[in-house]
């Protein structure tokens, strides 16, 4: 499907955008690659570690704020994969205008390019915390989310469609709970610190991520939200697979933090679909004959939910330790 197509990631020099990269330049054939992104520095470096591929890769300079470069990065592009974001919590927190004019005001920007240039698709990346959001961030990924389904009611006679995947802290991500339990251990520490001994998280890798992306490149037709189903872990377990018999001492939580992932509500379960190694939450509402569900699945009961602590596929601490060994931590 992405065979001489020409693909554009927001945000392309974070680590998903790598890994995205990477990932279909070995398992594809795309016309070309276009990495839209603000810092300079960082496409020097990702020009460098891809150097084979040059031929195939784009480097645009550009903020998702800025509509009309938008546009211009736009052109003749068959697909689009939305990665930028104000991430952190506490940064959110404390620019609060920032986050809106960057996760809200950036998104709806995109949408407004895809419609107005020759774009196919577009695949939007959210996170746990735009479910029943406590944080700033959670919330104007939650506003995100509701501009890119509704995005479809705007298509009009236009082949184009706007979904989304969501997935919680990829292992081993800056800022999550692997590399700071690695970066105490580093400095000695034989007791880790745990916000709270009831803590769970779902496991999933950056390259599980990507295929998500690419499932929902390939499969979605417009208003979907496309769920890994991943195994979940305890935050204690975790701390046993890292430092055997270590202590631990519970600090208490952080603001903004939960104490599970939540991919799908109670509410969302009327329109939610299982199928072998995904869920779709399906939009509410169809504006055009384009959008279909894939009977292949089966509808979830109804007061069905999925989070990191009601899941029924849980990792040992043996499983856990083996899998760290796929973590790159030195990055």
């Amino acid at each position: 499907m992405l065979n001489n197509k020409s693909i554009l990631i927001t945000g392309g020099t974070g680590s998903f955008g790598k890994a995205f990269t990477k990932y279909v330049l070995e398992n594809y054939d795309p016309k070309k690659i276009i990495i839209y992104s603000r810092d300079e520095f960082k496409q020097f470096i990702m020009q460098n570690e891809f150097r084979e591929y040059a031929e195939k890769l784009r480097f645009f300079i550009g903020d998702v704020r800025d509509r009309e470069r938008l546009v211009r990065a736009f052109e003749g592009v068959d697909y689009v994969v939305h990665a930028a974001a104000l991430k952190q919590v506490p940064a959110c927190e404390y620019n609060p205008a920032e986050a809106i004019k960057t996760n809200i005001h950036g998104a709806q920007n995109v949408i407004d390019a895809a419609l107005d240039t020759s774009v196919k698709k577009v695949v939007a990346l959210s996170t746990d915390k735009a479910v029943n959001p406590i944080n700033l961030y959670g919330g104007t990924k939650l506003v995100s989310d509701k501009l890119f389904i509704a995005a479809n009611a705007y298509a009009g006679n236009k082949d184009i469609c706007f979904s989304i995947v969501r997935y919680g802290n990829v292992a081993g991500s800056r800022g999550s709970v692997i590399p700071k339990f690695h970066d105490m251990i580093r400095h000695g520490c034989t007791e880790l610190t745990v916000t709270d001994y009831r803590m769970t998280r779902f496991w999933i890798s950056l390259r599980q991520g990507v295929e998500l992306v690419i499932k929902a490149l390939e499969e979605s037709t417009g208003g979907e939200t496309f769920i890994s189903k991943i195994p979940s872990f305890k935050i204690t377990d975790l701390a046993e697979a890292m430092l055997p018999g270590c202590r631990t001492k519970e600090i208490g939580i952080y603001p903004g933090e939960k104490l599970h992932e939540i991919m799908i509500t109670v509410e969302d379960s009327a329109t939610t679909y299982e199928y072998d190694r995904h869920y779709i939450v399906y939009p509410q509402v169809k504006w055009n004959s384009r959008q279909k569900i894939d009977e292949s699945g089966k509808k979830v009961p109804e007061g069905f939910s999925y989070s990191s602590g009601n899941n029924t596929e849980w990792l040992s601490v043996e499983r856990i330790r083996e899998l760290l060994e796929t973590v790159d931590l030195e990055k």
